[in-house]
């Protein structure tokens, strides 16, 4: 079976962002057929820690079975209605438990399918209030370079990835790219509050009158896990105000306990005009996302013929909604913010135990969230080629760390990082499991680095890290 399953996974399976011509000479595709808890387990039945939550989103863990015979139960009920001028109990339920955890007057929930789908509405949303309201004029989009806000043409067009955008051009018009909050990458003398400033910027370059919404997230993806710096979240909310602009929190990640609080942006003190999530809403156990507007935003679209012309057939599927009310359920039973909370500090203290070793340059995050950005030189913080950073992640992090049993994500959408996202009932073994499994590979990979001379050829570098 476990041939057949390679051989149909080459022959027919397409797989997202990946290099499919990596498995043409015989290398195995990665499948995963289980998993339990922290952990997941492949064809051949070896255990890897998921140190990823899948992708940021099994927040509860693997193998509930309970989410499961919640799920069947609601198929035999009604497997499926359209929240298209229809209701059901499932969306309701969800929709009225949404806004009753939310903060402020985040009161009504858009449901969609996923992440891009919910910054794609959002953005429409935007434009579409400001047109209600006699500002038809704004439909500008500020977002940060690096950040990953989705796939499709509106959420690319916020993504601020270049290797992502360039290959889809011309994309959404509208889409304006200030600074992130990488402070390690900053100059010394930089005010803390610059990138929070550089949004006004763009906002009175481009004309107040035209700009819709500024999309950032609680703590960015792209990149590594950028936090902002203490002020950063009120003085945007203060300049987005002044400027009558509508500030979206990208929350596909950071929210349902990623970084202890059920959205970032209770973590960071801020209130946005709207919420984009997904992922963690379920724990990834069905596809769901959604927007959460206030009840200012919603206000235009309540009265007379007025309508917000968008929607997606399975919005709200209420297999779904079955599923993450179950999930929400779990992570309050167990009390899971408050575990994210009293644990970071030691999965933060694992990483920065790593800072002995030459290759590791910086350690930030918050909550389950945490990143290492990966350097050639600690002291001048000098980084990696695309070159070297190709051989680095690819010819010898990713693949080993996977072979060792660890899941975690290797990327250089930016400056090299490893990332690592940890299911949410993580705890003190798999810490020390992570710390045991990073600690030999970043130092084999630091001892390679140094033995590469700057001067010599690339294949050289190459040859020294396939050894």
């Amino acid at each position: 079976m476990s041939g057949d399953l390679q051989a149909q996974a080459k022959r027919h399976l397409w797989m997202h962002f990946t290099r499919m011509g990596t498995y043409e000479e015989g290398a195995e595709i990665p499948i995963i057929t289980r998993g339990e808890g922290c952990y997941v387990y492949d064809e051949h039945g070896k255990r890897y820690l998921d140190g990823l939550s899948a992708l940021y989103c099994v927040n509860i863990g693997h193998g509930r079975a309970e989410l499961g015979e919640v799920a069947a139960r609601q198929a035999a009920e009604l497997g499926f209605y359209t929240n298209w001028s229809y209701a059901h109990p499932r969306s309701i339920e969800l929709a009225a438990r949404i806004a009753s955890m939310t903060p402020g007057d985040l009161n009504r929930v858009f449901f969609t399918s996923g992440g891009s789908e919910s910054v794609e509405s959002a953005w429409k949303l935007a434009k579409a209030y400001h047109s209600a309201r006699g500002e038809g004029a704004r439909h500008k989009l500020i977002s940060r370079k690096l950040a990953y806000h989705g796939t499709s043409m509106g959420a690319l067009t916020a993504t601020g990835l270049t290797a992502l955008r360039t290959p889809f051009e011309p994309l959404t018009p509208g889409g304006t790219h200030v600074p992130n909050t990488n402070s390690y990458r900053w100059q010394e003398d930089r005010d803390p509050l610059w990138a929070a400033d550089a949004i006004e910027e763009a906002i009175v370059f481009a004309g107040p009158e035209t700009v819709a919404a500024v999309i950032l997230e609680p703590v960015q993806n792209g990149g590594g896990c950028f936090v902002p710096q203490d002020g950063y979240f009120r003085r945007v909310r203060e300049i987005c105000d002044r400027h009558g602009v509508l500030l979206i929190s990208d929350e596909v990640i950071c929210s349902w306990g990623r970084l202890g609080h059920w959205f970032g942006c209770e973590r960071f003190g801020y209130q946005p005009d709207m919420i984009t999530t997904a992922k963690g809403i379920t724990s990834a156990y069905a596809p769901m996302g959604a927007v959460i507007a206030s009840d200012a935003i919603a206000e235009p679209f309540l009265h007379g013929k007025a309508i917000f012309n968008h929607g997606f057939t399975f919005g709200g599927h209420p297999i779904a909604c079955a599923t993450a009310l179950a999930n929400i359920d779990v992570i309050e039973r167990e009390d899971l913010c408050a575990h994210v909370l009293e644990n970071e500090g030691e999965l933060r203290a694992t990483l920065e135990s790593l800072r002995d070793l030459p290759i590791v340059g910086d350690v930030r995050g918050a909550g389950y969230f945490q990143a290492i950005e990966l350097v050639k030189d600690q002291e001048t913080k000098e980084t990696f080629n695309p070159e070297e950073a190709e051989m680095l992640l690819r010819g010898f992090l990713s693949g080993e760390l996977y072979r060792r049993g660890l899941i975690c994500r290797t990327d250089d959408r930016g400056d090299p990082i490893v990332q690592l996202s940890p299911p949410l009932i993580a705890g003190k073994e798999q810490f020390e499991e992570i710390e045991a499994i990073l600690r030999p590979v970043l130092s084999e990979a630091s001892e390679r680095v140094s033995n590469w001379a700057p001067a010599a050829a690339q294949s050289d570098f190459a040859a020294t890290m396939r050894r």
